[in-house]
């Protein structure tokens, strides 16, 4: 066939042709990745120049995770009352959050089972936006001692007195205004304000300062003082459990040592 001139003519086009296009992918990738790593770049400077937008973002994400939990446990619900119910059985809980959701049972007269659920989910909070979980509850505490019908006078509403048309696209997710009475829901929204609130401050006093004006406690001067004693009062019940894990450890290693 390749003395065929035709022939010969139109396999040599053919293979510039290949070539030409092996070469122009190669470079279109080149380039194509150089692009992502710019982009990435210009992601993390603008971060780093813009702290807000970070909280921005990481409140954004944390709304995602938790819209998508809500859907799947959602979907997971029975039509039994006990399954759409918030409560939970404490025997199930670990230790430290039995410890606590019992004290709190007693301390504000509340059924166990739905303080066990509350603090349950308070932990699950805590790990995902490195709040301390004692400190999300007792700003619930202080706010509406856990009443998830609780109403202020300046229009917060429920467990942490959130203001349904302050965070009315927070709450849109969960079904709109009326949610910020479903505690789970109040919970993860005001837990969510608390975290911004948080990186937008140099302190959890300034937070909890900044938290009062937002959920009407603006005029109780002594309000960042009882949520953190509250918070104190909690810790020293965890603390006992974080002992008396730490305890086995060390006399494991003073018998290594001796050895």
């Amino acid at each position: 066939m390749t003395n065929n001139p035709k022939l010969a003519r139109l396999w040599s086009a053919l293979t510039t042709l290949a070539g030409d296009v092996r070469e122009g992918f190669v470079e279109i990738t080149r380039h194509g990745l150089a692009l992502i790593g710019l982009a990435v770049v210009a992601v993390t400077l603008t971060f780093a120049a813009r702290p807000g937008l970070q909280a921005y973002a990481s409140e954004t994400l944390m709304s995602w995770l938790e819209m998508r939990q809500a859907m799947t446990l959602d979907m997971a619900v029975s039509d039994s009352g006990a399954a759409r119910s918030t409560a939970t059985l404490i025997k199930d809980l670990p230790k430290d959050q039995l410890a606590v959701a019992q004290s709190l049972s007693r301390r504000y007269k509340v059924s166990p089972e739905p303080i066990g659920a509350l603090v349950s989910e308070a932990w699950s909070i805590g790990e995902r936006s490195q709040i301390a979980p004692t400190l999300i509850l007792a700003v619930m505490a202080i706010e509406s001692r856990f009443n998830p019908f609780a109403s202020g006078s300046q229009g917060g509403m429920g467990l942490m007195q959130i203001e349904p048309d302050i965070h009315s696209n927070a709450l849109m997710p969960f079904g709109g205004r009326l949610a910020a009475f479903d505690p789970l829901t109040n919970l993860r929204v005001g837990a969510r304000h608390l975290q911004f609130l948080i990186q937008q401050s140099v302190s959890i006093e300034d937070a909890l300062r900044l938290y009062a004006v937002d959920s009407g406690q603006i005029n109780d001067e002594q309000y960042v003082d009882r949520v953190l004693n509250e918070q104190k009062h909690l810790e020293k019940i965890t603390q006992g459990f974080k002992t008396a894990a730490v305890a086995p450890t060390q006399q494991a290693k003073a018998r290594q040592a001796q050895l």
